[in-house]
């Protein structure tokens, strides 16, 4: 312990590992926001507190199996049409499940947002808290993995004479940047929340992200599975750098949008103010 806290790499690892755990829980909390957004007000910070609670059980309980983890990487099973060929994994099953239900739930969602159907009695009672952490729970089984697997990736787990940080100390960086980043998520997810709520544009579009990000985990349980169509067409994952920057990008211009909109100034282009100055000339002259 005493050699992970003298020890640069590590500090650099955990900053690192950090970062990346709340950029991947961006899609958490807006998921969290749009289900905790149907509640009752007094309701909403009690889902939130536990679908991030949930989110940290979750992928600390993940990490302490990692053998479990890695297993699912195994082939259940071998699929071989000719045209079409999968090695289905224990991960993949659970990746592609995530993107389906991901996909359903934004879908569903917009399409009432959109059409503007009253919730019947069904509708309600699946609003209520005890379904709402179910969804939540369900997704951040998802996340968990998805957030575990890069996790690994990232950090060695070799010993520190070959350079890494050892079983152990891989861990203890894992845990506590969890720990950390979901710690970061609860303070800002209430803020968050009502902002998202309180503005239907940015419910709308944090929608989209969810259908994006369903897409990406179909990609990636395809991936996993080694999807391949022909002889050498394989399905490979969507980068997820080219993915987050399309998000924040659209924040960006979303933000702007809305800055406009409360300062009531609409943008008046050149070709506009001819066509009305000939407008009112037309007018004058009439």
């Amino acid at each position: 312990m005493t050699e992970l806290i003298t020890n640069p790499n590590a500090w650099i690892a955990l900053l690192t590992l950090t970062f990346l755990e709340i950029i991947l829980g961006i899609d958490n909390i807006v998921f969290l926001s749009i289900v905790s957004g149907k509640l009752k007000e007094e309701d909403q910070p009690k889902a939130r507190r536990i679908g991030l609670t949930l989110a940290m059980v979750f992928r600390i309980i993940l990490l302490f199996g990692i053998t479990w983890v890695l297993s699912l990487q195994k082939t259940l099973i071998h699929i071989n049409w000719g045209f079409f060929e999968a090695h289905i994994t224990g991960q993949s099953i659970i990746i592609f499940g995530g993107g389906l239900f991901l996909l359903y739930k934004s879908v569903s969602e917009i399409h009432h947002k959109m059409e503007g159907e009253e919730e019947g009695t069904n509708a309600k009672s699946a609003s209520g808290l005890s379904a709402a952490i179910l969804q939540i729970a369900l997704l951040n089984i998802v996340f968990s993995f998805d957030s575990i697997l890069t996790a690994i990736g990232m950090i060695s787990m070799k010993s520190p004479a070959e350079g890494g940080f050892g079983y152990e100390g891989a861990l203890i960086i894992m845990i506590l940047s969890i720990i950390i980043s979901i710690g970061i998520m609860m303070i800002f997810a209430g803020p968050v929340s009502k902002f998202v709520n309180e503005h239907p544009t940015i419910q709308i579009l944090g929608l989209s992200f969810l259908i994006l990000i369903g897409v990406m985990l179909l990609a990636e349980g395809s991936h996993l599975a080694h999807f391949r169509f022909g002889n050498d067409t394989e399905v490979s994952s969507i980068p997820k750098g080219y993915l987050y920057f399309s998000i924040f990008f659209s924040l960006f211009v979303e933000f702007l949008n809305i800055k406009m909109r409360k300062n009531n100034k609409g943008v008046k282009l050149h070709n506009n103010e001819i066509v009305d100055e000939k407008l009112k000339d037309d007018d004058v002259t009439n």
